[in-house]
C-alpha cells in the first residue's frame, strides 16, 4: 500500500470515527432525541445486565464443561487452561453481546430510532426520494436482517472463541480481530434504518459500505469499543443511531454539514 494511500486509508478510519462524536453531540444538544433512544436500550440493557451477572456467577462451571477434556490434567495446567477458557467465554459473550443488544435494541426502539434517523437526516437536507414503509414491514424487514446479521457473528464468534485458547495470541491478535468483525458487523446493522428509507436492503448496505470500508470501520469499531464499556452501549445507543444517519449520508456520497436547522 502507498504512502498516500495509507495515509487516505487512515483519516478515513478517524473520519468514521469522528461520526459517533458528531452524534453525540447532536444528542446531548437535543434532549428530545436521547429520551426518545434512552428507553429502549435501557430496557434492552436491563435484560442483557441480568444475562452478564448470571455468566459471571456461573463461569466457573461453564470454563470447565467446555473444557471436558482437563478433568485428568494436572491440578496447574487443568486450572490455566480453564482460566483461558473463561476469560474465551467471556470475550465471545461480549461480542456476541454487543452485536445482539443492538439487534434487539433497534426492534424494540424501531419507531424510535427512525425517528431519530429522520430528524437527523432533515438537518442534513433530507433523504431524496424517500420511501414510506409500513411500520409492520419495516419491523418484519428489521427481524430479518438483524437474524442474519446474529447469524453471522455466531458463525465468526465461534472460530475466534477457539483461537482465544491460543496463548499469547488468544490476548492480543484475537480481541483486535473482533473488534475489527464486531464493528464491520454493527456498522451494517445500525445503517439500517438509513438504508430502509431509501428502498435498499441489507445486501445493498454490504454493497455501499464495503466501497468506503475504512470510513464505515472507524465508525463501527468506535461504537463496538464504546459498547464494550459498562452502560456504555444504553448511554450511547441514540448517538450510534445518529452518527449511522451521517455514515449512511457519506457513503452515499450526500451533504453532512448542515443545509436546514430543523429543531431536533
Amino acid at each position: 500500500m502507498s504512502e498516500s494511500r495509507l495515509g487516505s486509508t487512515t483519516r478515513d478510519f478517524f473520519t468514521g470515527a469522528g461520526l459517533l462524536g458528531r452524534g453525540l453531540g447532536l444528542v446531548l444538544r437535543s434532549p428530545r432525541l436521547l429520551g426518545l433512544g434512552l428507553l429502549p436500550a435501557l430496557i434492552a440493557g436491563a435484560l442483557y445486565t441480568a444475562a452478564l451477572i448470571t455468566l459471571i456467577t456461573f463461569i466457573g462451571d461453564v470454563a470447565a464443561a467446555v473444557t471436558w477434556f482437563a478433568d485428568d490434567w494436572s491440578t496447574v495446567w487443568r486450572d490455566l487452561l480453564r482460566l483461558i477458557a473463561g476469560g474465551a467465554v467471556l470475550g465471545l459473550a461480549g461480542l456476541l453481546g454487543v452485536l445482539t443488544f443492538t439487534a434487539v435494541t433497534l426492534l424494540i426502539g424501531d419507531p424510535f430510532y427512525e425517528k431519530i434517523s429522520g430528524l437527523v437526516e432533515r438537518r442534513y437536507g433530507g433523504v431524496p426520494d424517500e420511501v414510506e414503509v409500513p411500520l409492520w414491514q419495516s419491523l418484519r424487514r428489521s427481524l430479518t436482517d438483524s437474524v442474519r446479521l446474529i447469524a453471522l457473528s455466531v458463525v465468526v464468534g465461534i472460530p475466534l472463541f477457539a483461537a482465544g485458547f491460543i496463548p499469547v495470541v488468544g490476548q492480543t491478535v484475537v480481541p483486535v480481530i473482533g473488534g475489527a468483525v464486531g464493528g464491520w458487523l454493527l456498522a451494517l446493522e445500525l445503517t439500517g434504518v438509513p438504508f430502509e428509507k431509501r428502498g435498499k436492503r441489507l445486501r445493498d448496505r454490504r454493497v455501499h459500505l464495503r466501497e468506503r470500508r475504512p470510513l464505515a470501520l472507524g465508525y463501527g469499531v468506535a461504537v463496538f469499543v464504546c459498547f464494550l464499556i459498562p452502560l456504555g452501549a444504553v448511554l450511547l445507543m441514540p448517538a450510534a443511531v445518529a452518527g449511522a444517519a451521517l455514515l449512511s449520508r457519506k457513503v452515499l456520497g450526500l451533504p453532512t454539514g448542515v443545509t436546514t436547522t430543523p429543531s431536533l
